[in-house]
């Protein structure tokens, strides 16, 4: 009888055991099936920072070259010297242009003495024509010579002219004040002009006031407003920021780069910043008040569009479409959400709407 009553024992404790298990199994199971998912909160609404490298150029600068032929006699201005508008840059020396100016006075004085001549021998001949002691042929061929004088005297003049004009580029001239930013020559140095290889023999630059040129994505085009002010930083000063204004915006997108070249301008009245220096500008744009910022991995791709899966107050999840304004790289700035909702980071592909999930840590 005990033992029978022990077996039955036995018996119903390792029924109640298999029991336990099985529902702890099942329990295991479902608890397997429900994913647990990272849960991020989007950033609210901030400002769009954006920061694209630049060029500082000068506001003005022109290569001076040389207009004639010579050897450079002396230099006035070197590199780093500011001049100012018609200052003397250098003196050359043009023999063989003050030779043939020589000549070309030489053949003026001869041009007008033909001239003059012609003159009295026409005079003289009208009147011998007046008394009819001449025909009226020979006097129109005087004329003629007369005619054909004055011709060849104003030729000879118009080549002085030429040559006097020609011999006054021997002094190299400032085209404005500014800064000699390059000196390419020096005494004694051959001048050759007008070839596709000469070289310029100055370089003025205006550094009063600087440009600055950048290229904007297209992106970010639209935003660009007149007299909007940028800082930026330029790697000679660490740590200084300096502004600059908006003057011009080229109006295109290059179908190249896909930007769009905008025009600033820095007033360099410290003469702190220089003429093809490399900065970095710094643009700020208000971002739309119901834009947030998301992590670029949480994006769910599928039929209906871009969209994102939220899990709501009771560990569900809801599949919020949303609108992406601007790429970011690793974050993305959209609309459609809100800055408390819970935004799945990294979804599983087969996440559906009312699936319940269980948010990491819980």
């Amino acid at each position: 009888m005990a033992a029978a009553a022990a077996f039955a024992l036995v018996l119903v404790a390792g029924t109640a055991l298999r029991l336990h298990a099985r529902r702890q199994l099942h329990a295991e199971t479902l608890a397997a099936a429900i994913p647990t998912v990272s849960i991020v909160h989007p950033g609210g609404p901030a400002t769009d920072r954006l920061v694209l490298p630049g060029r500082l150029q000068a506001w003005y600068s022109a290569p001076v070259y040389a207009r004639t032929n010579g050897y450079l006699r002396r230099w006035y201005a070197d590199i780093g010297q500011t001049v100012r508008q018609g200052a003397l840059l250098a003196d050359i020396d043009t023999p063989d242009v003050d030779q043939q100016l020589a000549a070309a006075r030489a053949a003026l004085a001869t041009r007008t003495a033909q001239r003059d001549l012609a003159g009295i021998t026409t005079r003289r001949w009208n009147r011998l024509n007046a008394q009819n002691a001449v025909s009226q042929q020979e006097t129109d061929e005087r004329r003629g010579n007369f005619a054909a004088s004055e011709a060849t005297r104003h030729e000879a003049a118009a080549e002085v002219e030429r040559l006097e004009t020609l011999s006054g580029f021997k002094h190299i001239l400032a085209p404005f004040t500014g800064v000699v930013t390059s000196r390419a020559t020096d005494i004694g140095a051959l001048i050759v002009a007008g070839t596709a290889a000469a070289q310029p023999l100055f370089t003025v630059s205006d550094v009063a006031r600087l440009r600055l040129y950048v290229s904007v994505p297209q992106a970010y085009a639209a935003r660009i407003r007149d007299g909007m002010v940028v800082a930026f930083t330029v790697p000679d000063y660490p740590g200084r920021a300096f502004q600059a204004r908006l003057v011009r915006a080229s109006g295109a997108v290059d179908p190249q780069s896909g930007a769009m070249l905008v025009q600033f301008v820095y007033d360099n009245g410290e003469n702190l910043l220089k003429p093809g220096a490399y900065a970095q500008i710094a643009f700020t744009f208000p971002g739309p008040g119901t834009a947030v910022r998301i992590p670029a991995s949480s994006l769910l791709f599928r039929r209906d569009g871009t969209t994102v899966a939220v899990m709501d107050a009771s560990h569900h999840v809801r599949i919020q479409p949303v609108t992406i304004l601007t790429d970011f790289g690793t974050e993305l700035s959209v609309t459609g959400l809100a800055p408390q909702s819970a935004v799945i980071d990294n979804p599983r592909d087969d996440l559906r709407d009312g699936d319940e999930v269980t948010p990491h840590g819980a």
